[in-house]
C-alpha cells in the first residue's frame, strides 16, 4: 500500500536539500534558460560586422561609390580607410581585420582599356569568414565592372550604334571586350585553402583541454572531499602545498599528453597540417590546461558536493563552449555574445591555437592571449588556493 503521507514528506525533505544547495537550485533554472538562448540567438546566425580595412589609392567618383557600397553592406565592418597598401597586409596577417580590400591607383581613370587589378587580401584561417568574404566582395566588384561598362557605352554612344548585339556578343577581338572586363579582382588567400575541420581541429583540442581539466578537478577536490578522502589524507603529515601542487601536475601531465595525442591524430587520420611550431603549440596547450585547472580549483574550493560542482560549472563552461568560437567564428553571434567571448578564457587559447597551428606565426603574433591566459590563470588560483586553505 502507497504511504502519500511519507511520500510527501520524501518530496519535502528533497526540495529542502535543493534549497540548502543554493548553485544547484541556481544552475536548475538558469542552465536551460542559458542553452535556450545560445541555440536560439547565437548559433548558426548570418555573418555580419566582419572587420576589413580597405586600401584607396585613388581618388574620385568611382572610389567614393565603392566605398559607399563596401560600407553600405552589413557583412563588413571598414575598421580603417589607409593609401598604404603594406599597412593593410600588415592588419590582416597581425589579425587585427578579416580583409584587405586594395583599390589600384587607376581605378578612377575610366580612359584607359587597361584592366583595372583590384586585390583582396583574405586571412583564409578563418575558414567561414573568408567564405562569404570572397563572394561578397566579387559580387560588389561585379557591380561595379558593369556600371564602368555602362558608362563606357554612353561615352562610345557613336560607336556602340554601329556595333550590333551579335558583334558585342561576338569574338574575343571585339572592341568593347575590355569594357566589359573593365575590373578584375585578384584573391590572396594568405594561408591557403583551409578547411572547415582545419579550422575545426585547434578549437577541438583546446574544448577537450578545457572540460578534461575542469571536471577533472572537481572529481579530484570536491569528490574527495565529498567521500571524506581530503581529511583522511591531511590527517598525515602533509601540507597543503604539497596536496594542492601533486594534484595540479598530475592534472597538467595528463591534460598536456592528452592534447598531444589529440594532434597526432589529427595530423595522422585528417592530414592536418601544423604551419607553426610544435613547441609553441604544446606550451600553449600546457598554458591553457594550468588556466583551465585553476578555475576547477577556485569553483571546487567552494563547493562541498561533486553534484554542486557540476551544477556550479555547467553554466559557465558549456556557454564557453559556444560563445568561443569552436564551432562558429564570433563574428556571427550577436555583439552581446562577441562582448561576452573576450571575458572567456577558452576565447584566448583557441586564438593562440589556431594562429600557430594555421598561420605559422611565433610567440610575438600570440603575446596578447598568452598574457591574457597568464592573467587568469594567477586570478584563477589565487581565489582558489585562498579558498581551498580556508575550507581544509
Amino acid at each position: 500500500m502507497v504511504e502519500t503521507k511519507k511520500i510527501m514528506w520524501m518530496i519535502k525533505k528533497d526540495l529542502l536539500v535543493l534549497w540548502r544547495h543554493k548553485p544547484r537550485l541556481i544552475s536548475l533554472f538558469l542552465f536551460p534558460i542559458i542553452m535556450i538562448v545560445l541555440f536560439g540567438y547565437g548559433m548558426g546566425g548570418t555573418i555580419n560586422n566582419i572587420p576589413v580595412v580597405v586600401v584607396d589609392q585613388s581618388q574620385g567618383p568611382l572610389t567614393d561609390a565603392t566605398l559607399s557600397a563596401i560600407k553600405g553592406n552589413t557583412l563588413y565592418d571598414v575598421k580603417d580607410i589607409t593609401s598604404d597598401p603594406t599597412k593593410g597586409l600588415q592588419d590582416v596577417q597581425n589579425g587585427m581585420v578579416k580583409a584587405a580590400i586594395i583599390l589600384p591607383t587607376n581605378y578612377d581613370n575610366l580612359n584607359t582599356t587597361s584592366q583595372k587589378s583590384i586585390v583582396v587580401d583574405v586571412d583564409s584561417s578563418d575558414q567561414m569568414a573568408a567564405g562569404v568574404i570572397i563572394p561578397a566582395t566579387e559580387g560588389i566588384f561585379n557591380g561595379i565592372n558593369q556600371q564602368i561598362a555602362v558608362q563606357k557605352l554612353q561615352a562610345n554612344s557613336t560607336s556602340a550604334a554601329a556595333v550590333t548585339t551579335n558583334q558585342v556578343a561576338g569574338s574575343a577581338g571585339n572592341p568593347f571586350q575590355s569594357i566589359l572586363n573593365t575590373v578584375n579582382l585578384q584573391i590572396n588567400k594568405l594561408y591557403g585553402n583551409i578547411s572547415y575541420l582545419d579550422f575545426l581541429v585547434p578549437a577541438i583540442i583546446g574544448m577537450t583541454v578545457l572540460f578534461g581539466c575542469v571536471f577533472g578537478m572537481g572529481e579530484i577536490v570536491a569528490g574527495e572531499r565529498e567521500r571524506g578522502e581530503l581529511a583522511r589524507l591531511f590527517m598525515t603529515p602533509t601540507s597543503v602545498t604539497t596536496v594542492l601542487g601533486g594534484k595540479i601536475i598530475s592534472k597538467l601531465v595528463q591534460e598536456t599528453g592528452r592534447g598531444i595525442i589529440l594532434i597526432i591524430a589529427a595530423i595522422v587520420l585528417f592530414g592536418i597540417i601544423i604551419n607553426g611550431s610544435i613547441v609553441l603549440t604544446v606550451l600553449i596547450l600546457m598554458l591553457g590546461a594550468l588556466c583551465f585547472i585553476g578555475f576547477g580549483i577556485m569553483i571546487s574550493a567552494r563547493v562541498s558536493s561533486q553534484e554542486d560542482f557540476m551544477q556550479s560549472v555547467m553554466p559557465i563552461t558549456m556557454p564557453m563552449m559556444f560563445v568561443s568560437g569552436v564551432f562558429y567564428p564570433i563574428e556571427t553571434m550577436p555583439w552581446i555574445f562577441q562582448k561576452i567571448a573576450y571575458i572567456m578564457p577558452l576565447t584566448y587559447v583557441n586564438d593562440a591555437l589556431r594562429a600557430v597551428m594555421l598561420k605559422g606565426v611565433g610567440i610575438g603574433g600570440i603575446w596578447i592571449d598568452v598574457v591574457v591566459l597568464i592573467g587568469f590563470t594567477a586570478l584563477f588560483f589565487a581565489l582558489g588556493v585562498t579558498q581551498f586553505n580556508r575550507d581544509i
